[in-house]
């Protein structure tokens, strides 16, 4: 049973939708490839997306155009300004309606609905089981390319949802901030898995890892199974929550849960993660 939302578009309603003028479907799949050192590289989903995506669809590249180019951590969030413009130019604008999706993990799509929230745009759905439920269903898939048309955007932004690592210092020892790790319990405790630097975590940090959101068909667990998962490590109302992962992207998916679907209001994602702060000997970190 997949959850319902009205964060999530189904399939089925996808489907039904596709051509509407206003609809704006976009692919935001990037591949991370395991190396034998233990690190990741980081691989554009363009060529999949060539060989097959959900017709009218068109790519979004976070690495190459929706990342600080200035920046030695990868997929780090650009200036809110300098977003907005991306997001317009590939036709994100005033009246329309946007739907995210991608392959093998939703991460990928969570984190583009994040970056839309930070810029104030918040007619962005999901498409609950991505690619991979659509192309379970046998439903059509299109090899042309497409480009939505350039649109004016501007908006009020919302620049405390992504939080440096200065805010995740402070936040050690408060009892009125939770910080979650969105990686693997291995990763977490720092036995296994690919580590960005030093092994583990960040010091009091709890683990709600983003790929025990979803299921082998990659929609997100009921509601009641996500809300447990939360509440389980004291995810509570009157609780800051800061989200973190490796880079900035499986934190996205526990955000988008916490925010669209569970209600909370006070969520922040930290942008570089373990790629920063695993590298910082002065920031703390526990194994174990």
């Amino acid at each position: 049973m997949a959850a319902h939302s009205a964060a999530l578009m189904s399939t089925e309603d996808l489907a039904r939708r596709l051509g509407a003028p206003a609809l704006r479907v976009f692919d935001c799949t990037t591949y991370l490839k395991p190396e034998p050192d233990g690190r990741y590289i980081a691989e554009s989903g363009r060529a999949n997306y060539d060989k097959g995506h959900i017709p009218g669809a068109a790519y979004l590249d976070l690495q190459a155009d929706l990342s600080d180019k200035n920046s030695s951590l990868r997929f780090t969030l650009p200036s809110l300004e300098e977003l907005t413009r991306a997001f317009a130019a590939k036709g994100v604008g005033h009246g329309t309606s946007v739907v995210l999706y991608s392959h093998a993990s939703p991460v990928w799509a969570s984190r583009i609905w994040w970056m839309l929230r930070a810029i104030g745009f918040d007619d962005a759905l999901l498409l609950d089981g991505g690619l991979d439920k659509w192309k379970a269903e046998n439903r059509p898939l299109s090899t042309g390319e497409t480009f939505h048309p350039a649109a004016t955007l501007t908006l009020r932004g919302r620049p405390e949802i992504f939080v440096d690592k200065t805010a995740l210092k402070g936040a050690i020892g408060q009892t009125d901030t939770l910080t979650l790790n969105a990686l693997s319990h291995d990763q977490h405790k720092g036995s296994g898995g690919v580590t960005y630097g030093r092994a583990g975590r960040i010091a009091g940090s709890s683990c709600v890892p983003a790929a025990s959101l979803f299921g082998p068909d990659k929609a997100l667990k009921p509601i009641a199974d996500l809300r447990a998962a939360f509440e389980g490590v004291g995810v509570a109302a009157d609780k800051r929550v800061l989200v973190y992962c490796g880079g900035g992207i499986a934190a996205t998916l526990d955000a988008f849960v916490l925010t669209a679907m569970l209600g909370h209001r006070n969520v922040s994602v930290y942008d570089n993660s373990m790629q920063e702060w695993a590298n910082d000997p002065a920031l703390p970190m526990e194994v174990g």
